[in-house]
């Protein structure tokens, strides 16, 4: 049984193998088909190298291109200026504007006399 097992394992490696090994054919050097002549191919490289890069990105992509604006330069000073004495609509927190003036109860000479004895290092009295 051990002999009838290892036959028809070595029969279905050998086919296996048989099947699986196809080797390409070597068709040769291709024939280049073109429509352009050699002449109008080297002019087109020719402005190709010279021409800028159109896939370059970011220092290497040459000057940036130089936009014209419909504004004039007083109504867009004039719409900062408004902007910027205007409230601002994104603030959040303590840049949402001016914060506003909370009565204390605490003497202002106190508090100097406590700011003074903090930055001398003398204990303050709780």
């Amino acid at each position: 049984m051990t002999a009838s097992k290892l036959l028809s394992a070595v029969a279905v490696a050998l086919l296996a193998a048989a099947g699986s090994a196809h080797a390409e054919t070597y068709e040769g050097v291709h024939q280049l088909t073109s429509a352009a002549s050699r002449a109008d191919v080297s002019s087109q490289a020719v402005v190709a190298a010279h021409s800028a890069n159109p896939y370059a990105t970011g220092a290497n992509s040459g000057p940036a291109p130089v936009f014209v604006s419909s504004t004039s330069r007083a109504a867009v000073r004039s719409e900062a200026v408004a902007a910027a004495h205007s409230a601002d609509p994104y603030a959040e927190g303590a840049s949402s504007g001016v914060a506003p003036i909370v009565a204390s109860s605490v003497d202002r000479a106190a508090v100097r006399a406590a700011a003074r004895a903090a930055a001398h290092g003398d204990a303050m009295p709780l």
